[in-house]
């Protein structure tokens, strides 16, 4: 199952750093137990294991250390002893013989050989799961992610035990894994000697007065963040969601590349880098289960979720909020992304060509040309209907501005579909900025 998979790949990256020998067992016994379920506060529930199976009169947060050894010791004997299922097996499939409330995932329907060792690196490659809004959890075979993300499990744990912080509640390690990997891989906002008001302020935590919990970061944030580290690279992912009812999605390309090609056109569109990482990188991405249905999490998958609705219903950007001049620089950037995805050059073009159409706007004295622009120009659905308008302009145009317009012209007609539709979503933002900053 990939669970023991990347359990055993973090685990020989940890004997490796550490100079360690430890076995999964060894290492289960000394470290995972030791962090996981030896406190009054879990950082896992793992529904139906032995640990959350309590005797009468036992709940979790008042067990003493020998109660918590006694199901440590129960997991060791189910181990030992019997067909992993999902009750001690994290991935593996619920038991036929008894009746849990549970479903099944992460299931193939080849037979593969297991042994004692493969139940514990299913627990430790389960935390090592990294949340993200939307239900879903991601697995990466990566001994550097496995690595990085051990050493968010002290952070968590240090924070659990804290007595100032009787509120934060537990068993959100993936969650937490989520935010840790996202904030510890941030080049621009981590700090060596954070503490929990950074991580607050980063909103990795959320307070109110009666709990403390860990948000669940975007994919997309946390996609931002891992481009930072691997800024030309595609790897596999494995997501899926256990539950009431467990998810399974699969194994799907990330391409950590287009996050970087995002920065890259940002920094020739508006120069430097976006100050507010955080609201800007938020803005983009589908649903994590829409952009997993296009094959791969790229270029694509980023799509701002705000800007399909702009496009199908073709609203203004009004520029009246600090916020608004955000979005529009971030759908611009993804739009002109993937009009230059296979172009080694990123140039603004459209917004030049914005203020050609606005300065034929303005040198008109009525209306007509007004009504041009925003009902026949900006609202044709396809390459015929813009060429159209365009055509309905070149009477009235300066010398110098007929050659743009006709060589506006000739792109579009060589432009696909759907290159057309980005360019002339691209091609209204910028007009409406140019118009806005005319008043």
């Amino acid at each position: 199952m990939i669970t023991s998979v990347v359990g055993r790949t973090f685990l020989k990256a940890y004997n490796t750093k550490y100079g360690k020998n430890f076995s999964p067992k060894e290492f289960f016994e000394e470290e995972f137990w030791q962090l996981f379920f030896n406190h009054s506060k879990y950082m896992q529930w793992v529904t139906n294991s032995p640990f959350v199976q309590m005797k009468k009169g036992q709940k979790p947060h008042l067990l003493d250390e020998n109660e918590r050894r006694e199901k440590l010791e129960n997991l060791f004997h189910k181990a030992e002893n019997e067909i992993p299922d999902a009750s001690f097996a994290i991935g593996y499939p619920a038991s036929e013989t008894k009746e849990y409330a549970s479903t099944s995932g992460l299931v193939s329907d080849v037979f593969v050989p297991f042994d004692e060792d493969e139940v514990y690196l299913s627990w430790i490659g389960s935390g090592l799961g990294v949340g993200v809004a939307g239900g879903y959890t991601i697995l990466f075979d990566n001994p550097e992610i496995t690595l990085q993300t051990f050493e968010g499990w002290k952070v968590y744990r240090k924070y659990l035990n804290d007595p100032t912080l009787t509120k934060l509640r537990g068993n959100q390690i993936n969650t937490w894994n989520g935010q840790w990997l996202t904030y510890s891989w941030d080049k621009k906002n981590f700090r060596d000697d954070f503490d929990f008001s950074d991580l607050e302020s980063n909103g990795v935590f959320k307070i109110d007065s009666s709990l403390a919990e860990v948000n669940t970061v975007n994919w997309s944030r946390l996609f931002f963040s891992m481009s930072q580290m691997f800024p030309k690279y595609e790897m596999m992912g494995y997501i899926y969601g256990f539950g009431q009812t467990n998810k399974t999605i699969g194994f799907i390309p990330f391409q950590f590349k287009s996050g970087t090609k995002i920065k890259e056109v940002y920094r020739k569109l508006f120069g430097g880098v976006y100050e507010d990482a955080k609201q800007f990188e938020s803005l983009f991405g589908r649903h994590i289960k829409r952009a997993c249905e296009l094959g791969s999490v790229g270029l694509l998958a980023l799509q701002p979720e705000g800007l399909k609705k702009v496009m199908d219903e073709g609203k203004k950007i009004a520029f009246k909020k600090e916020e608004d001049l955000i979005k529009y620089k971030a759908y611009k950037t993804w739009l002109k992304a993937m009009l230059s995805k296979n172009k080694e050059q990123i140039t603004d073009y459209t917004l030049g060509l914005a203020k050609t159409i606005h300065k034929y706007r303005l040198e008109g004295t009525k209306l007509d040309r007004k009504t041009l622009i925003e009902k026949e120009l900006f609202t044709a659905t396809s390459k015929r209907g813009f060429v159209e308008a365009l055509t309905k302009m070149l009477k009235d145009l300066s010398q110098e501005d007929l050659m743009v317009i006709k060589q506006l012209k000739d792109e579009v007609h060589l432009m696909t579909n759907e290159e057309y539709g980005y360019f002339s979503t691209l091609l209204k933002f910028d007009y409406a900025f140019v118009e806005n900053n005319s008043k």
